[in-house]
């Protein structure tokens, strides 16, 4: 009992310290809450997370428990009256407000990140870009959480904040089985991100250097800006029309047979990604016309790719270094949403190579009526547009990252009930919940805590019974023992 006693009496001293009383024990074990806008180029989202206090600093303990759609435009896209931009979200603000307990607003942080559309913006009108900025910043701080900041995250941020994410929620930080790759798709840009077996990395301005839980992490990143699926279409049609006879109807193999769209020369010319195009043609409308053929619409959006120099040993296309891939590879955001939609996402196991090719060529070819018919509720844009971008994304895992049949280890998923994204991997690091170093015990729980002190009370309780009895014996048991 004794030893028994000293080993409980030496636990209970170990144990970091916990407050037994006051306004801490209901920080310490209670939900939490954080906020984080994705303010995309085509739409914002608003994500809201929750993780138990006393386990803040373990992996995979953050889960998300709302995800609210921002109606209307992303943020950039209010560039001609940005009082807007503040405007449209309010509506998903208050709906946090009811998601997070009101007694938790005030300590609540709420972040928003805006990634490539206001990227671009900025290199457009860098005045117009801080007077969104500056009306989103109004609307935040008049909710009534924790307002922590609304900037521009760059394109490497977003590459490492979703690898970090994806690794985040797959446990693989605390794990000996190394971590997965990160692939993102938006609407103006996309990023790869995993750790090469190659190091040094070649290229120091796609080298990023983590310590998480004790390991070292060289990280490979690249955000190619304009290669979102939205930017890739414009690239793609201007460099159609500069191969085109300079007529204004186009008959555009990425658009289903049948289908009709007119567009203005200037809608395509909006941003840095096609500098000048527009001044070159004699016509201000382009007529598209689909004829759905998925080989010549590789083609075509192969040539959006320069492969023709690379400056390193080995490079993805447009001269930027790409060590040899490695791993296994996350696909989410519009990687997953278009993939989802053509029925070529799986939990258990990636869809096949040719099975996607296959799938995508045949999507393609079906007639516009038909496509139309069976999706009534998806918009026309959108509905028009997964031929193209599902062509792309295959193009670009191919063609532009060299995944290869053998290669193909690429699931498209969501991780549980997370949203595999950037924006976890934001709100971790900026609230330092994924510690530098491994942590040197894992804390108590609450109830596991009360147990502990409740074992330990008996067992004292008992060795001073024990105790008595043997110096306070009864008369006729001491002459018995004589």
């Amino acid at each position: 009992l004794g030893v028994l006693l000293s080993h409980c009496l030496a636990s209970l001293t170990t144990i970091h310290s916990v407050p037994c009383i006051g306004p801490e024990i209901t920080g310490l074990f209670y939900p939490q809450y954080g906020i984080v806008l994705d303010a995309g180029s085509s739409h914002t989202n608003l994500y809201v997370y929750e993780w138990p206090a006393e386990k803040e600093n373990d992996t995979g303990v953050v889960h998300q428990v709302e995800v609210c759609k921002v109606e209307g435009l992303g943020i950039s896209g209010y560039s001609h009256d940005t009082e807007k931009a503040g405007l449209s979200l309010q509506h998903c603000m208050k709906r946090a407000q009811e998601v997070v307990p009101e007694q938790h607003h005030r300590e609540t942080p709420v972040y928003l990140g805006a990634t490539a559309g206001m990227r671009l913006l900025s290199l457009q009108n860098r005045s117009i870009a801080d007077r969104v900025l500056s009306a989103v910043e109004k609307t935040l701080r008049s909710s009534p959480f924790n307002f922590q900041g609304a900037r521009v995250i760059s394109g490497q941020e977003e590459g490492a904040y979703g690898w970090i994410t994806i690794n985040y929620l797959l446990g693989n930080f605390k794990s000996s089985r190394g971590t997965s790759g990160a692939l993102d798709l938006g609407g103006a840009s996309t990023q790869i991100t995993f750790v090469p077996d190659q190091e040094p990395i070649e290229s120091q301005e796609n080298s990023l250097h983590f310590r998480l839980y004790g390991k070292n992490y060289n990280v490979y990143t690249h955000s190619f800006l304009c290669y979102g699926k939205d930017q890739a279409l414009r690239l793609k049609l201007a460099s159609d029309l500069q191969a085109s006879v300079r007529a204004p109807g186009l008959l555009d193999p990425c658009f289903h047979p049948g289908y009709l769209r007119i567009m203005n020369i200037s809608d395509l010319y909006t941003n840095p990604c096609i500098a000048n195009g527009e001044q070159q043609l004699p016509f201000t409308q382009l007529h598209l016309q689909g004829n759905g053929d998925y080989q010549r619409c590789r083609m075509t959006i192969q040539k959006i790719f320069n492969t023709s120099s690379c400056p390193y040993s080995s490079c993805s296309f447009n001269g930027i270094f790409l060590p040899p891939l490695q791993g296994e590879f996350g696909a989410f955001s519009a990687f997953y949403f278009v993939m989802n939609f053509l029925n070529l996402t799986t939990e258990k196991s990636p869809v096949p190579l040719d099975k996607a090719t296959s799938t995508v060529e045949s999507f393609c070819s079906r007639p516009w009526h038909e496509v139309k018919a069976e999706f009534p509720k998806i918009k026309e844009k959108y509905l028009s547009e997964y031929c193209f971008s599902g062509t792309y994304i295959l193009s670009l895992l191919e063609n532009g990252y060299g995944f290869t049949m053998e290669k193909w280890s690429c699931p498209l998923f969501q991780i549980g009930s997370s949203d595999a994204g950037w924006t976890l991997g934001y709100m971790l690091n900026l609230t330092n919940m994924i510690p530098a170093e491994k942590p040197p015990t894992r804390p108590l729980s609450h109830a596991s805590y009360v147990g502990l002190m409740v074992f330990c009370s008996l067992v004292l309780v008992a060795v001073l019974l024990l105790s008595w009895l043997a110096f306070h014996k009864p008369k006729c048991l001491q002459k018995g023992l004589i």
